[in-house]
């Protein structure tokens, strides 16, 4: 199955909004996230952001992932071609994790890391909303489900574009101390992305936590207990 600019129907004929969104779909159950982004990076971007969004809030990790990755790249192609229309889309993920939105914003701080790790020129823009999200002092989202996606968008910037990071690095250490294995798991992969020395002394106490991060972040992940992903981070940490 091959999406295409002109031909998106076996007969030739345009996919309807509903159609494209079943195709979507498919491609997302049946391929690995780079295979699924290739194919769909040959529409339109304007053609694919709005089914993509409520892909990204998918209760199924196998279809969430792969739409987050792709919503990132379809945007970065965008702002390429037309960045004003970029901000706009980074801003409707601003908003759906707004109270006022009256949403809860699932997926939308994966996605706004997705697309700031693709495009230094978004991330130079936005990257300080996203990293409020993680501050007491900024706008912070109380929600640990929540705090999970975030902590996950800020690990691919930081995968791509560490150093800025690092400045936020004292209000992200307070999240190895959660009560909530997926918010202690992702804070310590972001540690060992940062290589954050002083954190050593509680990645050393996690790499003896035993419980399981969430089943929706194994997907990304590959750990399945807090304490994998704490000895991941101290491999690449120059501890003392």
């Amino acid at each position: 199955m091959s999406l295409k600019k002109n031909e998106l129907r076996g007969d030739g004929s345009p996919l309807n909004r509903r159609a494209l969104k079943s195709r979507l779909q498919q491609l997302f159950t049946q391929y690995e996230s780079e295979a699924a982004t290739e194919e769909v990076l040959r529409l339109p971007p304007r053609m694919t952001v709005n089914p993509l969004f409520a892909f990204i809030q998918s209760g199924d990790p196998g279809i969430k992932w792969p739409a987050v990755r792709c919503f990132g790249a379809v945007v970065s192609k965008l702002a390429d071609e037309d960045l004003e229309s970029a901000r706009r889309i980074v801003r409707r993920l601003m908003w759906s994790l707004n109270d006022e939105s009256g949403g809860i914003g699932w997926g939308s701080a994966e996605a706004m890391g997705e697309v700031m790790a693709r495009h230094p020129a978004l991330a130079s823009e936005y990257l300080s909303i996203l990293l409020s999200y993680a501050r007491e002092d900024g706008n912070y989202l109380e929600h640990e489900p929540l705090q999970r996606g975030l902590l996950w968008g800020i690990g691919r910037v930081a995968e791509s574009q560490p150093d800025l990071v690092k400045a936020a690095v004292p209000h992200l250490m307070v999240y190895l101390s959660s009560p909530d294995a997926g918010v202690r798991g992702l804070a310590a992969r972001l540690m060992g992305l940062l290589r954050v020395s002083e954190a050593c002394a509680t990645l050393r106490d996690l790499a003896e936590d035993d419980v399981e991060i969430p089943s929706d972040f194994r997907v990304e992940l590959g750990g399945r207990l807090v304490k994998d992903l704490a000895l991941e981070a101290l491999g690449n940490i120059p501890c003392l």
